[in-house]
């Protein structure tokens, strides 16, 4: 069982690495009006893996062969998920793909007890209800069943994975070179996709600042910090604590971009924040005892 303090740290950590990602949506958007996206996530990822390799270049080497070959996986995962959200976004309005992206939070506990058996306490299911209820006040204005929304709901369950996933197969130890792998195999998967387009480096300076802000901070120490926090938290706790990306993204989209805030978002956000705290607040025993590996 791990130590509360321990825990609580990780809650922080995580905290932390969902207002980064939350700010860099106003920066992001901005810079993808100017170049493709694939070549805008082929950049950042590169970029992110390279420094990050560069600052501890045995971090990978000392990892075991088994560990090596799992962050392959949770790479493919999570470069899946932002193919899929990217394509998903040439069909849909950016509103229905936040909020069926957002679905991670119901998909994430569904995982775990399809593919580990891990039992999910009530408080668990009643905060991925309420933060189900939240992300649709925040992000929904219609929905429209088509092409999509179902490769955004691939998006959704690819996350969903990668959170499982790497809840199981991270650890102390592992966590940097875990995270140098993943972040590498989403680069290798993103440069073909680019390519055959151009692959062109950004256009000008504004651009150059979002990737290495996007690079060094949101994907850098973002995905390591998540990979750590995750070494001490549960899957659905995780996922649940990471509904926070959206409400900050709201909050900078406000203060800092030109979003309007209104009776919906102010309800979504709370009911955001509530859903954290009754999984922090609510029984731990389901979800903290052992659990079966992926393997």
């Amino acid at each position: 069982m791990k130590a509360p303090a321990q825990e609580r740290l990780a809650v922080f950590v995580l905290l932390v690495v969902c207002i980064l990602w939350g700010s860099t949506f106003v920066v992001v958007k901005d810079a993808i009006e100017r170049m493709p996206v694939m070549d805008f996530l082929a950049w950042r990822f590169a970029i992110a893996a390279l420094v990050m390799a560069a600052l501890r270049p045995r971090a990978v080497a000392q990892l075991s062969a088994v560990a090596r070959r799992r962050g392959v996986i949770l790479g493919l995962a999570l470069a899946a998920g932002y193919v899929a959200q990217t394509f998903g976004l040439e069909r849909t309005p950016a509103t229905v793909s936040g909020f069926i992206t957002g679905l991670f939070v119901v998909f994430t506990p569904l995982c775990s007890a399809l593919l580990l058996r891990q039992r999910v306490d009530i408080a668990s299911w009643g905060g991925v209800a309420l933060a189900t209820v939240g992300l649709a006040l925040l992000s929904l204005h219609g929905l429209a069943v088509g092409t999509g929304e179902a490769i955004t709901l691939l998006c959704a369950v690819s996350f969903a994975l990668h959170i499982v996933g790497l809840g199981q197969w991270s650890t102390s130890n592992d966590a940097y070179g875990l995270a140098v792998v993943q972040l590498a195999t989403v680069a290798v998967v993103s440069i073909p996709a680019a390519a055959p387009d151009s692959l062109a480096p950004p256009p000008n300076g504004g651009v150059w600042g979002a990737i290495l802000l996007t690079s060094l901070a949101a994907t850098a120490f973002g995905f390591f910090g998540q990979t750590w926090a995750q070494a001490h938290l549960a899957p659905a706790r995780a996922a649940v604590v990471m509904t926070m990306e959206p409400v900050f993204a709201g909050i900078f989209g406000v203060t800092v971009g030109t979003d309007r805030i209104g009776p919906r978002t102010v309800v979504g956000s709370l009911l955001v924040l509530v859903a954290m705290l009754l999984v922090e607040l609510g029984p731990r025993q389901g979800r903290d005892a052992a659990v079966e590996r992926l393997e």
